[in-house]
């Protein structure tokens, strides 16, 4: 197997590219307005780093945030142009699972991931000790969720930004390609339903919501993405 694995959910554009024996390179670049602009090179620098080419390619896994949809469409379209061009599977992997996965490697008591959401709100999920996600992907302002979770360690940007309301921080605070592609390759041979299709996972408000009500996950088709999908399974 020879994967390549990019996130774009975060201002993190991380790439990585993991061979039978685990990743071979990886290359990441924050800036939270250039995804457009870092991604290819970045896929290019992992390939030429492994002496690989494009066409050796396998595979590909793609973080499906959630996040900012200008961010995670450039990752997603990447994603599904390549593996339709290679005839190739594409694999998504929430973000903040990846994020998850990192804390939970490290060692570390149940937990939480809270990342930018912008407008001063943190898209956030509940974790068990072994990464396992206990509460599905939401978006909340960190004061609602204060509270809930009181005293708990939280990865991800949240308690850099909000320390008042998460002031027990746990590293990393951005997703890694890195691991991003060794999830993957994990859940290939323990749990490949868990993989998602490479659609964006974003949190949006309903356009009638009861006060204090939790926004819903949305996973948009193919046609809200410009196009059609390419799943785990094969190409759709």
């Amino acid at each position: 197997m020879l994967l390549l694995a990019f996130d774009t959910a975060t201002p993190a554009v991380t790439v990585a590219l993991r061979g039978e024996d685990g990743v071979l390179a990886e290359h990441t670049e924050v800036d939270a307005r250039r995804h457009g602009e870092l991604l290819a090179p970045g896929i290019e620098r992992v390939l030429a780093a492994a002496g690989a080419s494009r066409t050796a390619l396998t595979a590909v896994a793609v973080g499906v945030g959630p996040g900012p949809f200008t961010g995670l469409r450039v990752g997603l379209m990447t994603a599904r142009a390549l593996g339709d061009a290679l005839e190739i599977p594409v694999y998504g992997v929430c973000t903040l699972d990846i994020l998850a996965a990192a804390v939970a490697a490290a060692g570390a008591e149940d937990f939480a991931v809270a990342t930018d959401a912008r407008r001063r709100e943190v898209y956030w999920a509940e974790y068990d000790a072994h990464g396992r996600r206990r509460t599905p992907p939401a978006v909340d302002r960190p004061a609602d969720i204060a509270e809930r979770l009181a005293g708990r360690a939280v990865a991800g940007q949240g308690p850099a930004l909000y320390p008042e309301f998460f002031p027990r921080a746990l590293e990393p605070a951005l997703p890694s390609a890195a691991g991003l592609a060794e999830l993957t390759a994990r859940l290939l041979a323990e749990d490949p339903g868990a993989l998602l299709p490479p659609l964006p996972l974003y949190l949006r408000r309903p356009d009638a919501v009861e006060p204090g009500a939790r926004k819903s996950v949305h996973q948009p088709d193919a046609r809200e993405l410009g196009g059609r999908a390419t799943t785990g399974a094969g190409r759709a």
